[in-house]
C-alpha cells in the first residue's frame, strides 16, 4: 500500500512538473511570437512611411512654388522644350465650379485664348455642362483624379491609378468614348523622390503628366490679393515656355479677378497662348 501511495504521489509530481513546463514553454513562445509580430509591423510601417505621411496640407504646400526639374515623360508632349518662341500654357486645377469656371471661360472667350482644365472627377460629375462647354469652346480637359483626396490617392500606386481611371471614365461618360487624351496632373505635383513609384505606375498605365514652372500662388490660401497673384506670376516669367498653375475651384475668386491682367501682361511680353496635349 505504501509503495502504491508513493507511486501515486510521484505521478502527480511528474504531471505538475510537465504542466508547469508546458505553461512556461507556451508563454515563452507567445512572447517570441509577439516580438516577431511587432518587428513585422515595424517593417511594414517603414515600407509604407514613404506615402503614409502624404496628406492634403503637406501636398498643398507643394503648390506654393515651382519645380524646376519637371521630369520629362518619355515619348509624350514636352511643353518646356525650347523652340525660340514665347508660349504660355494657362492651366486651371480643381474645377469645374459653378461660380468661377463660367467667369474664367467668359474671360478666355473675350481674349480668344484656349486653356487647359485639369478637372476633378467628382466635380465634373456635378457640373457636366461646364465640362462640355470647356470642350466646345476649344479648351483641353485633363484628369486631376476623381477624389483629389491626397491621403487616399497617395496611399498606394494601385489607389492612385484606380482614382485616375475612375476620373477618366467620368470624362468619357461626359465627353464621349473617343476621349483618350490621357493627360493628367498629380494633385500637389508629381515631383519628389517619394512619388517616383507613382510616376512609374502612371507611365505604365498609359498616362502622361505635366506639372508647372510658373504660378500665381492662388493655392497658398483663399482670397489672395490680385496684386500678389500678379507679382508671383511675374517672378518666374523668364523662360520661353511657361506652364502656369492656377485654380478654378469655388473659393478662388480672386483668380478670376486677376486673370485679365495676367493675360494682358504676357501679351505685352510677346507671348502666345496654347493648350497642353
Amino acid at each position: 500500500m505504501e509503495e502504491y501511495e508513493e507511486d501515486k504521489k510521484k505521478k502527480v509530481r511528474n504531471f505538475i512538473v510537465l504542466a508547469v513546463s508546458l505553461l512556461l514553454l507556451f508563454s515563452f513562445g507567445f512572447f517570441i511570437g509577439g516580438k516577431i509580430s511587432q518587428r513585422r509591423n515595424v517593417v511594414v510601417n517603414a515600407a509604407n512611411s514613404k506615402t503614409s505621411d502624404i496628406d492634403q496640407q503637406s501636398m498643398d504646400k507643394r503648390e506654393t512654388g515651382v519645380n524646376p526639374s519637371n521630369e520629362k515623360n518619355d515619348g509624350a508632349f514636352d511643353p518646356y522644350k525650347e523652340d525660340g518662341k514665347k508660349v504660355v500654357y494657362l492651366t486651371f486645377d480643381d474645377g469645374p465650379s459653378t461660380n468661377n469656371t463660367p467667369k474664367i471661360l467668359n474671360i478666355l472667350k473675350k481674349y480668344n485664348i484656349k486653356a487647359t482644365f485639369f478637372v476633378i472627377g467628382q466635380s465634373a460629375e456635378q457640373n457636366k455642362q461646364l465640362v462640355k462647354r470647356e470642350l466646345s469652346e476649344g479648351h483641353v480637359i485633363g484628369n486631376h483624379t476623381y477624389t483629389h483626396d491626397m491621403h487616399y490617392v497617395y496611399s498606394s500606386t494601385k489607389a492612385f491609378i484606380s482614382d485616375l481611371d475612375k476620373c477618366d471614365n467620368v470624362l468619357k461618360s461626359i465627353i464621349g468614348d473617343k476621349y483618350c487624351l490621357k493627360l493628367i496632373r498629380f494633385p500637389g505635383g508629381s515631383f519628389g523622390q517619394r512619388l517616383e513609384p507613382f510616376r512609374k505606375s502612371v507611365k505604365q498605365s498609359g498616362y502622361h503628366y505635366v506639372d508647372w514652372n510658373d504660378l500665381t500662388g492662388d493655392a497658398e490660401h483663399n482670397n489672395v490679393p490680385v496684386s500678389s497673384l500678379l507679382g508671383k506670376v511675374k517672378t518666374y516669367a523668364n523662360q520661353e515656355h511657361l506652364v502656369i498653375l492656377m485654380h478654378d475651384a469655388s473659393a478662388k475668386t480672386t483668380t478670376v479677378d486677376a486673370l485679365p491682367q495676367v493675360i494682358e501682361y504676357f501679351k505685352s511680353k510677346g507671348y502666345s497662348f496654347k493648350t497642353l496635349k
